[in-house]
């Protein structure tokens, strides 16, 4: 994968530029504190289901429940934010999801059965609002032709890698340090300030796209585009090891005797994720996005091998830190294909379906390594990250050439997503 490392007058504007433009930071602060609830709602939800169940296999159900309903209602939230504009989607989402997340709480910390649970994670994962897709969709509407779009992309990569440094870190502290309910209420909390806030910055969203616009001429959805459908289960296949991870680290540091170190371990993973974001950002990559992400992919599947064998802390953080540092660059190549593929009618909803696709394998690798845990104990959990991204490697490089792009025919979408390609060819 040929690259060179970007400066101010190369390939890409910089940072700096990038930050003075006028009214960003008025959406980016209160984007970042509302973007947080990605990150923490199923490690939160899975150590106070825990705590109070005393099973993983119960948590990482519940979880996975919340998770589910966030992969399934993330591109209709999308598609809805580009037909009538994101404050009039937002609103009433947060207030929604500050509710659902209440009740939730209220059910785990009173013993509720599991059918009360799983019916309170629905609504609780419904309604998790999308805001890094609406931060990058302002991007692109206030950058819409500029040479900093590409800049943009970066920093909104780096940012959401930031986030899965933070959001988990600081909801394991919270449930281990200060109350086992204590993260989910941080959550709610972020959701509806940040949300809210960030709602309030009307200037700077799009404007609504209206019913023809907002699902193309013919009402086709993303997910028609053989080569989304391709990259959707790629990305199902990097959620699995989220969630295969932080249930796996969960019970694998409370089994040593030190449950106050899952923070730690978990963040060393997320840290090697931001880390490779940074770098990939700061590259100009001459190879096509097609042959990085079938490079980038196999090295990740690669990297889930030992993790299982890992039987002590350091060896467990240092197989972390490797998987975190493989993550990064098949998620962003993945999000660059994206934006050559998907015609830009379709722009929300086209990356809202890979964010669903990530929360969707997380809740599934939640799932399945929490049942591997309570019948074999804490290692076989991380087995998951290694199935979920072998099977998934399979489906893509036998349907590869899906991803080649259609020549004129196809109009580069930018700017929406989990996370976001900052790459060019």
């Amino acid at each position: 994968m040929a690259a060179t490392v970007n400066d101010t007058d190369g390939a890409r504007a910089g940072y700096g530029s990038l930050l003075r433009t006028r009214g960003a930071l008025s959406f980016l602060l209160p984007g970042f504190l509302a973007r947080q609830p990605f990150a923490m709602l199923t490690i939160g939800i899975l150590l106070l289901v825990n705590d109070t169940t005393g099973s993983y296999g119960t948590a990482g159900t519940v979880s996975a429940t919340a998770g589910v309903a966030m992969a399934l209602f993330a591109p209709l939230g999308g598609k809805l934010a580009d037909r009538y504009g994101q404050a009039a989607v937002l609103v009433p989402g947060v207030v929604v999801h500050a509710a659902a997340i209440s009740l939730l709480t209220a059910l785990a910390l009173s013993h509720a059965p599991l059918w009360a649970l799983l019916a309170a994670a629905v609504p609780a994962g419904a309604s998790t609002p999308q805001i890094g897709p609406m931060v990058r969709a302002r991007w692109a509407a206030k950058l819409d032709g500029s040479p900093l779009m590409p800049t943009a992309a970066a920093f909104e990569s780096v940012t959401d890698e930031f986030t899965f440094v933070i959001g988990p870190v600081l909801a394991t502290a919270l449930c281990t340090g200060v109350h086992p309910a204590a993260g989910l209420v941080a959550e709610a909390a972020l959701t509806l300030i940040g949300g809210l806030v960030f709602a309030a910055q009307r200037r700077t969203q799009p404007a609504p796209a209206g019913h023809a616009a907002a699902g193309g001429a013919k009402g086709a959805s993303a997910l028609s585009v053989p080569g989304v459908r391709v990259l959707a289960i790629t990305m199902l296949g990097i959620g699995t090891v989220f969630g295969g991870m932080q249930v796996s680290m969960t019970a694998f540091t409370k089994e040593l005797g030190e449950p106050g170190l899952n923070g730690l371990m978990y963040g060393t993973f997320a840290a090697g994720n931001m880390i490779a974001g940074i770098v990939c950002g700061a590259v100009a990559w001459k190879s096509s996005a097609q042959r990085r992400l079938l490079i980038a992919y196999p090295l990740l599947v690669l990297a889930t091998t030992p993790l299982w064998a890992a039987h002590a802390l350091p060896l467990l953080g240092a197989a972390g830190l490797v998987v975190g540092l493989c993550i990064a660059p098949s998620l962003i190549t993945g999000y660059t294909l994206v934006e050559k593929l998907v015609p830009a009618s379709a722009r929300t909803e086209a990356f809202t379906w890979l964010t669903g696709a990530v929360g969707l394998g997380q809740a599934a690798g939640a799932t399945v390594g929490g049942r591997l845990i309570d019948a074999h104990g804490a290692s076989t959990g991380f087995l998951v990250p290694l199935g979920g991204t072998a099977l998934a490697l399979v489906v893509l490089l036998g349907l590869r050439k899906a991803l080649t792009p259609k020549g004129e025919s196809v109009v580069a979408a930018r700017g929406v997503g989990h996370r976001q390609p900052v790459s060019v060819d």
